[in-house]
């Protein structure tokens, strides 16, 4: 008989430290030594019982039946070319119905489009002929690596709704600048200034001309200096319009609208241009957040527009040059719940007082018991006519 073998000594149980001897866990006793086989000192593995072999067939007995192979299902068919065509149990995509198909039928599909069913605003154009360039963007403008905070989206949408209006605000590029790669040259500026009732709205906006090459800088740096002026002195045009000091307002304003046509006059020094190649026409809107104030005050200089929309007729707001003292324009009125408030660059003033397609057709869509969406403003904002490419920027405002 072999020897059993030499069993190691097992190692002494440690002590518990002395701050673990209140909190430490049980430790798990050591496992048994595996049992020996005997009279050979070795251990006896445990039988783990396995799946027990199908019994022999008795003697002229058959076997069970062999079991075919399983094949695989064939595969799918190819999917035809038209992406519409992408499912064989029918499908709809949008306002299309596309009937399911057999596999022994054509998969020739046609598709047929009822009009009237879609939702999304469509560019049109007003007139018997449709304008020189197309609806949509073409070329971008040329980017400086050294400048890039100066580029000018091609569309702006902002809207708001306070008290009993909804404003809806929006500067676009015009399609002469589209199909040449220019930048926009109109600028929109929207910012609420101060908190709960003694706060106020304001729309800025300006726009200069396409024949002249500083007009995008000079829009943008009149929008951001007459906003932040008006941010300064918060407090006290808010408690001028709810008390109606309209004298106190417009020596007020046109204080602050000279000073912002003064710095462009300085930067037009520094740059080296003319005083009219570094200018743009400007039109500012305040409004009250407090809803028992109705008072509007519209405000500017330059080339632009004043509409008002009051039981389905429009009113130029804005007289002939001649009635103007200089150029500064000043109006504050009290809206009637109905009316609706157009303020626009001269982009769009120009066929506003023009063409009377436009503000026919603008009265026909905005005379609807709810306020156009932004997507939907856009769209009207953006009717076409043949002899106008010029940007358009404008802010309207629905009262309730």
């Amino acid at each position: 008989a072999t020897p059993a073998a030499a069993r190691p000594e097992p190692e002494p149980e440690p002590r518990p430290l002395p701050w673990e001897a209140a909190t430490a866990w049980p430790r798990p006793a050591p496992p048994a030594p595996p049992a020996e086989a005997p009279g050979t000192g070795l251990p006896v593995r445990p039988v783990v019982p396995g799946p027990r072999p199908d019994p022999e067939p008795l003697d002229g007995a058959a076997g069970p039946a062999p079991v075919p192979p399983v094949q695989p299902p064939p595969p799918p068919p190819a999917p035809p070319q038209d992406p519409r065509a992408a499912s064989a149990t029918g499908y709809a995509l949008g306002n299309v119905d596309v009937p399911a198909w057999t596999a022994e039928e054509d998969r020739t599909v046609q598709v047929t489009v009822e009009p009237g069913h879609d939702e999304r605003p469509e560019v049109q154009h007003l007139g018997d002929r449709a304008p020189t360039y197309a609806a949509e963007p073409g070329a971008l403008p040329a980017a400086d690596p050294a400048a890039l905070d100066d580029l000018t989206p091609d569309t702006v949408l902002e809207g708001a709704r306070y008290g009993t209006y909804t404003l809806r605000a929006v500067s676009l590029r015009g399609d002469s600048a589209r199909f040449r790669g220019e930048a926009r040259r109109d600028h929109l500026l929207t910012a609420r200034f101060g908190t709960g009732d003694d706060a106020l709205v304001m729309v800025v906006l300006a726009g200069g001309d396409r024949a002249v090459p500083g007009a995008p800088a000079a829009a943008a740096e009149l929008c951001r200096t007459v906003a932040a002026a008006v941010g300064r002195s918060q407090e006290r045009l808010a408690e001028d319009i709810r008390a109606g000091r309209r004298d106190a307002l417009r020596s007020g304003l046109q204080r602050l609208t000279d000073r912002g046509y003064g710095r462009l006059r300085v930067r037009a020094a520094e740059l080296g241009l003319a005083e009219e190649a570094y200018t743009a026409g400007l039109r500012a809107l305040l409004l009250p957040v407090d809803p028992q104030c109705r008072t509007r005050v519209c405000f500017g200089s330059g080339a632009g527009g004043l509409f008002r929309l009051r039981s389905g007729e429009w009113q130029d707001l804005e007289p002939d040059e001649g009635a103007w003292e200089g150029e500064f324009r000043f109006r504050a009125s009290v809206a009637r719940p109905g009316d609706t408030l157009l303020v626009c660059s001269g982009g769009l003033a120009a066929p506003m007082r023009e063409e009377a397609l436009l503000p026919a057709e603008l009265a026909t869509r905005w005379t609807e018991p709810e306020p156009p969406g932004l997507a939907a403003f856009l769209a009207d904002t953006q009717l076409r006519l043949k002899g106008y490419a010029d940007d358009r920027t404008a802010a309207a405002i629905w009262e309730a």
